[in-house]
This record gives C-alpha cells, structure tokens and sequence, in this order.
C-alpha cells in the first residue's frame, strides 16, 4: 500500500467541501490508492476519514474586503501558501491534486500546475464558486455536480464533465431509508439546520414560527435544531415555555441519520445540504444566503424547487408567519411532503464517488 499511487485532496474547511472530499477519498482507497488532505485548521473538527495524520494544513487567506490592506494580505497569504503547498507535493509526489472549492484549494492546485502535476476540480454548486473560478482554466479537468455548468464558455465546456456530488458513506446509509409520511395526528418531525457555519436567521425566525403554530402542533412536534452557542440561551427558553419537544446543538455529527428520520427541513441551500436532499429524498424549505456574489445558493436550491422537491422562500420573505402557514399546511396535508420527497429523490445521484474517482485516475494515468 505504500508505494500505491497518492492523490492529494484539497478543500475549504467546511462540511460543504470536506464532505465530497472524503467521499472521493473513501472511493479511492478501496480501489487501493492512498489519500491525503491539504486544507486549513478548520477541518481538524470534522471525525471521519480525515485525520490529524492525513491531513496537511497550509495557509490560505479568503478575500475579506476591497481595501488594499485586505487584498494585500489575501495575496502574501495565498503566495506564501503556494511555497508551503509546492515543498508539499515535491515530498508526496502526488499522482494528482483534487480541490473541492473554496480558497485553502488554491496553493495546493497552483502549486500542481507550477510542477506539472495534474489537477482537478470539483463544483457541486449550480454557479461554479469564486476559487474554482480563478483554477478552472489552469486545472487538466474540472467535474460538476450538475449539467450545463460551463455551457456558455466553450473552452472550459470541453474539459467538464458531470458527475454529481460524491456522497460519504453515512449519506448512502440514510438514503436507503424509505421516506415515511407522518400520521396525520402522529409526530411531525422537523429539522432546522443553516449549515456548517450555523445561521442565525434560523435562531431568529424558527423558534417565532413554532410558537404562532396551534397549541395541538406544538404536542406533535419532534424538533432537531442546529443552534449556535451564542443563540442557544434565547431559542432554548422559547421552546421551553412552549413545551416543545426539541433537542440543540451547535452541531451534529450524525446527521445524515437525522436527515433521513425527518419529516420536513428547514435550511441554507448550500450545494452539499441540497445534494444530500436530493440523494436522500426529503422535502425542505430552502432559505438562500443572501447577498452572495453569484447567488449560487439561490441557484442551487431552484434545482429542487423546480421539481417541486423544496419550497424556496428568499430570506426578506422568510417571516415567522410564513413559516408558521407552511410549516401548519404541510402538516395537514402529509400526501404532499411524500410527493416532494419522491420529487427530491429523482434528482439525486447516488455513484457520483464512483465517477469522479473514474476521473481522477484517468487523469493521473492510473
């Protein structure tokens, strides 16, 4: 195993990049190749295939703003990661870099191109994200998670290929797990979840929702919410005083499981969250990030809003009192959230690990 081909995987520190990175991983070595991860410090919180002796972290920098100083900074930074990620690759001598996105991807990818390594990259968004812009047309390959992507630039559309969002095992799990409709005076399971960085909208609005619900909900509700610890105070007194059935945290490290025994969710509509949807089949209310640059979270939750999969609601619309009117409609008519939940599952795609690894080796030669 140890003169097996290396690839080196690299990603930004959230679930939303990590995820699809350790399931490529995870692909490849059962095909007998070794993995490493070059990534920042975040990624140490994350359990899973990743750990503190296969992961090297180098330093990145995200643009935070438009000041000279800022950009100044972002570039030393990603310069001097560069360096770092070059001595890197020169010690692995990697048969092929992999970036999943995000800006921690950029020296390790410029430092392949710099040594004649070949590279790839990943997008699962439906708006390829800002890094993966900067390396598409210095990578060998780039792979989407959805079709037509790139169709509008011909020399990028030439070196594309789709294969979907590369689901960890847990993922595959929760995804054979039929979806059972609640009973119509039986538990109404719901989760709220605002990904990897928490939300506070969903702290703001959700807890105002459940309690403008009729009081023969709140007896109904099973309740999963991902809260951050600065929030958790004020939303754990509301559902308190409501006797709401309801379990917070910060985080969850089974959540693919969590998927999978709910009724309804309520979410960020980041490209991991709405492909774990779709390969798991359940219904969701999709709140978009607002005031992104490429709108890609919008984008990305119309692909399960178009097949009637998601209810997308833009964050200025996403009230209270909207939420209590969905939240309250779903529950009186639970032939819909089967509906979508089939809707969401028609679009999910479940061999996406297999297919990018089948890239990966093609490129590395393997």
């Amino acid at each position: 195993m140890d003169n097996a081909p290396l690839i080196l995987l690299a990603a930004g520190g959230t679930g939303g990049h990590l995820f699809p990175a350790e399931a490529l991983g995870v692909e490849l070595i059962k095909r007998g190749l070794r993995v490493r991860l070059a990534t920042d410090d975040r990624a140490l919180r994350y359990s899973g295939l990743f750990t503190r002796d296969n992961i090297d972290v180098v330093p990145s920098e995200t643009v935070r703003g438009r000041s000279l100083v800022a950009l100044a900074r972002t570039v030393y930074t990603l310069g001097y990661g560069t360096l770092v990620a070059a001595r890197l690759v020169r010690r692995l001598k990697p048969a092929a870099v992999v970036g999943f996105g995000g800006y921690p991807t950029l020296p390790p990818l410029m430092a392949a191109r710099l040594l004649g390594v070949p590279g790839i990259i990943h997008d699962a968004n439906a708006v390829l994200g800002r890094a993966n812009r900067f390396l598409a047309r210095r990578v060998n390959a780039i792979a989407t998670s959805l079709p037509g992507v790139l169709d509008r630039d011909p020399d990028l559309a030439g070196k594309t290929v789709t294969v979907g969002t590369p689901m960890r095992p847990a993922i595959l799990t929760a995804a054979a797990v039929p979806f059972a409709s609640p009973e119509p005076n039986g538990p109404l399971r719901l989760l709220v979840v605002g990904g990897s960085q928490g939300a506070r909208v969903m702290s703001d609005i959700v807890p105002g929702a459940i309690e403008k619900l009729e009081p023969m909900l709140w007896s109904r509700l099973v309740l999963t919410q991902q809260v951050r610890k600065e929030d958790m105070g004020r939303v754990r007194a509301i559902y308190e005083r409501r006797r709401i059935n309801a379990e917070l945290a910060p985080f969850f490290s089974d959540l693919p499981a969590r998927l999978a025994s709910s009724h309804l969710v309520i979410s960020r509509s980041g490209a991991g969250t709405v492909a774990e949807l779709a390969a798991i089949g359940r219904p969701s209310i999709l709140v978009p990030l607002p005031g992104a640059i490429d709108q890609d979270q919008f984008a990305n939750a119309g692909v399960l809003a178009q097949v009637d999969g998601a209810l997308r609601i833009p964050q200025a619309e996403f009230t209270p009192d909207r939420l209590a009117a969905e939240i309250s409609a779903f529950a009186a008519e639970p032939a819909r959230l089967t509906a979508m939940a089939s809707a969401a599952r028609s679009v999910g795609r479940l061999d996406a690990a297999e297919r990018l690894a089948d890239l990966v080796m093609k490129m590395a030669g393997i």
